[in-house]
């Protein structure tokens, strides 16, 4: 006998009347924020017993897609060494084990190996655990970590005497992400976090000595502002940055003086940014002070002012300067053009300068943390949809570059077998916003296939086009994936990200409604085949776009979704509000508060039909809390109108990112994409190169 499935959970209605700007909402879903509260706890655990009740059928199909995933995954695999005084360091991943293992070698590659941190051994007896700091004094004996065991992100940081193989006695709690040694090897700065998760204090602990007389070396009060401390690559500065969303300011010290006063550059000055790089006699200054897209500086060390700023490469319209990496020889800017980010070097002796030439016309480069300062090699990785994760060292001297690892893809990979593109869409405003586009095979535009639709839109953060071994899977299967490089992102620069903020967000919705309705005229799919996900901010995307138009997508995925808008950035005691001011708005005043209830997810739901949705949270998350997407989808559930499928999955153990370990997030991963299989009702059955037209 079938097993009567259970009834989609509907989430107790209790009257909570909230009063803004003098109107009054009832929000009966409030009560769903009561962690403590064991109702709450039951009623997660019912909408997960749902979900896994609706996905049962689908669990042999889940198992087969982990395991074809994990099987491209050279599951021993190595990192590229990095060299520093004599010492190789790297990171290993041993067969079935779900976390890294750090270690080095001294001398030569060749020598025995040490292993400095074994985080498979920390994460015995434990669902969770993610390494925060990581950073090794500057005569190598003394190890800085911190681990995050429930996916909160409050961190404890405790210090490894290498040579003798055993840790020191202090320990520190609810510290963040950053810290680093000063060059007495002695002195440890590290970052503490406030009752909103805000990195706001600045330690120094000197070895020895008893963690609660740590010496407070700065407290920042601004509840906008998260401080960090980091060593620059010449390591002969300390930086204290201060940063909000669209400000900075940074303190330096001299890493030989710990006990010294960080000393301020420039006082910050609302919307204006700039970060330091050191180099000889001066400090290089990368800012968008009177440069939207940023324009490079340099001041001497003894005059950091701004009056003493000079300009070394002015703002350019068309030009957004991303990154600056400076060695002794060679300055190295990474800027981003047409959508497209390259590696600008200057030889600082003779003044000449010269880009690094690549391959494909739609491509990635990451830079990578390389403290070679003295020397000429710049490490970095190059990507793109096709093209698997590659390591280069690029010698800027010859102009040579040494491929040093390339992705492997156990089972093998073809690339010529798969085609990307790059493609623009007309936005509600005439504006043309870029997709990127990897499939399978030769695509007759037949509207047959499906189409997986991926994009963030927020933070000018960009989505750039990388490979991803477990996209295969929907490849493999005939999807077209493709991401939207809408506003709100950087993707074209920082106007881009200007025009999708604040009052102008809504462009980030248009902007994704108009690519869907773009790649379905142009036939790449249709609106039954069209699966789309995003995550956190993207979430938010997700939330916005089903609100206002839901009869374009089949099936959606909106993974920890920023959805509660008002609710969240009204209530200045959660983790992030006060500083995403400068993203989203102020919605104590008046004209924010009434834009952002225009859009809020949470606060749209409206009695009509909805597409098929699975929504994700995490119990533990920081950023977004479990009670945005669980009132959200009971909100959903009281109001729709139609009869399909909408699924929630809260991680009862971790926090944003989900699953710490590299199985389990496959594992996550196998889960989501067999959700949008039974949806599309696509079989496991894998195309050929030979079948030009895919049914439905």
């Amino acid at each position: 006998m079938n097993e009567k499935p259970l009834l989609p959970p509907c989430a107790e209605k209790i009257d909570k009347e909230i009063r803004y700007h003098d109107e009054t909402f009832q929000d009966p879903y409030f009560w769903l924020r009561e962690k403590e509260n064991p109702k709450v706890i039951e009623h997660l655990k019912a909408e997960n017993s749902y979900t896994e009740s609706f996905m049962k059928d689908s669990g042999e199909f889940q198992e087969e897609l982990y395991q074809e995933m994990k099987g491209r995954i050279k599951e021993v695999d190595f990192s590229v060494p990095v060299l520093r005084d004599g010492y190789y360091y790297y990171s290993r991943s041993e067969e079935k084990k779900e976390y890294r293992v750090c270690c080095r070698k001294k001398g030569s590659l060749d020598n025995p190996e040490e292993i400095l941190l074994d985080l498979n051994k920390l994460a015995e007896g434990k669902e969770y655990l993610s390494l925060g700091v990581y950073s090794i004094s500057p005569n190598h004996r003394f190890l800085a970590y911190s681990l995050d065991d429930d996916g909160s992100e409050s961190f404890t940081l405790y210090i490894k005497d290498l040579e003798k193989k055993e840790l020191l006695p202090e320990k520190f709690i609810n510290t963040s992400y950053s810290a680093t040694w000063a060059s007495d090897n002695q002195t440890l700065f590290y970052t503490v976090l406030d009752d909103m998760k805000r990195p706001y204090r600045l330690f120094s602990h000197e070895l020895g000595g008893d963690p609660k007389e740590a010496h407070l070396v700065y407290e920042e009060k601004d509840e906008s502002f998260f401080l960090g401390v980091s060593k620059c690559k010449s390591r002969e500065y300390l930086f204290l940055q201060l940063s909000s969303q669209v400000t900075s300011e940074v303190h330096f010290l001299k890493s030989d003086n710990p006990k010294g006063n960080f000393q301020l550059v420039q006082a910050r000055e609302h919307g204006v940014e700039y970060g330091l790089a050191h180099h000889q006699d001066y400090f290089y200054i990368l800012t968008n002070y009177e440069a939207l897209n940023f324009q490079l500086m340099k001041t001497p060390l003894t005059q950091v002012s701004r009056e003493n700023w000079e300009v070394v490469v002015a703002h350019r319209p068309e030009v957004k300067v991303e990154g600056i990496e400076t060695f002794e020889k060679y300055l190295v800017l990474y800027e981003r053009e047409k959508g497209l980010l390259q590696i600008h070097i200057t030889d600082l002796d003779k003044q000449e300068s010269h880009y690094v030439n690549f391959p494909e016309p739609v491509y990635t480069i990451y830079s990578h943390s390389f403290p070679n300062y003295q020397g000429s090699l710049l490490r970095f990785s190059y990507t793109s949809l096709v093209t698997p994760h590659s390591v280069f060292d690029y010698d800027m001297t010859t102009r040579q570059r040494e491929l040093k690892k390339e992705q492997e893809i156990i089972g093998g990979y073809e690339k010529s077998l798969y085609h990307c593109e790059r493609i623009f869409a007309p936005s509600h405003d005439g504006v043309e916003v870029p997709i990127s586009l990897v499939y399978k095979g030769e695509l007759d535009k037949n509207g047959l296939r499906p189409l997986y639709l991926y994009a963030y839109g927020s933070y000018g953060y960009s989505i750039d086009p990388s490979f991803s071994l477990s996209r295969l899977s929907l490849l493999d299967r005939g999807f077209v994936f493709a991401i939207a490089h809408i506003r709100g992102g950087s993707s074209l620069g920082r106007s881009w990200y200007e025009q999708g903020k604040m009052v102008h967000k809504k462009n980030t919705f248009r902007d994704f409604i108009s690519c869907a309705e773009h790649l379905v005229q142009e036939r790449y799919t249709n609106s039954d085949r069209i699966a789309i996900s995003g995550g956190s901010a993207g979430g938010l995307l997700m939330g916005a776009v089903l609100n206002m138009r839901g009869d374009l997508f089949q099936v959606a995925v909106a993974d920890v979704p920023f959805v509660d808008v008002i609710n969240t950035m009204m209530d200045s005691s959660l983790p992030l509000t006060v500083i995403e001011y400068d993203e989203w708005g102020n919605p104590n005043e008046k004209e924010y508060f009434d834009y952002m209830k225009s859009y809020s997810p949470y606060d749209n739901v409206q009695a009509k039909n909805y597409p098929n949705i699975l929504v994700t949270a995490g119990l533990n998350d920081p950023r977004v809390q479990y009670w945005e997407p669980a009132k959200w989808v009971a909100k959903l559930r009281e109001m729709k109108t139609d009869d399909n499928v909408l699924l929630l999955k809260t991680n009862m153990g971790a926090g944003h990112g989900g699953a710490s370990g590299r199985y389990e997030r496959l594992k996550e991963l196998a889960f989501e994409y067999s959700f949008i299989f039974k949806i599309l009702g696509i079989s496991n059955k894998m195309i050929g190169c030979e079948e030009r037209n895919l049914a439905s």
